[in-house]
């Protein structure tokens, strides 16, 4: 490649990581604004938004090219990566708990099954 460094090309290839990962988080927010129901919101907030965040993650490790700033990056990403799974989990579990959740819209409803037999997630009274 004459005239062209790998400096510029890994430039070019964070930017557009950073505004990909950008265009996600925003769909993700507007998702969260316009879906109907809540499970629906719940999902629009944690799917795209970590991939976006994934994504602006490596556009940020390429732009930056520092290897304890990677360090960070990676962690952030796990972190987010586990909490948002758990967090989304636990949000749905209670909102379905609590009679928020639209049960006409389900294609499978195993949770009402386990309540109606006053079980908990494990199987035990």
């Amino acid at each position: 490649m004459d005239g062209v460094d790998a400096a510029a090309v890994m430039d070019v290839a964070s930017a557009v990581l950073l505004l990909v990962g950008s265009v996600f988080a925003l769909i993700a927010a507007i998702g969260v604004v316009r879906l109907p129901d809540l499970l629906s919101r719940m999902h629009a907030a944690t799917k795209p938004q970590v991939i976006g965040l994934m994504l602006v993650v490596s556009g940020l490790a390429l732009r930056l090219r520092d290897p304890s700033v990677l360090a960070i990056l990676l962690f952030v990403v796990i972190l987010q990566m586990a909490t948002s799974v758990v967090s989304s989990h636990m949000v749905a579990r209670a909102s379905f708990r609590a009679g928020h959740v639209r049960k006409d819209l389900l294609v499978v409803d195993e949770l009402s099954d386990e309540l109606t037999d006053g079980l908990d997630h494990r199987g035990a009274p």
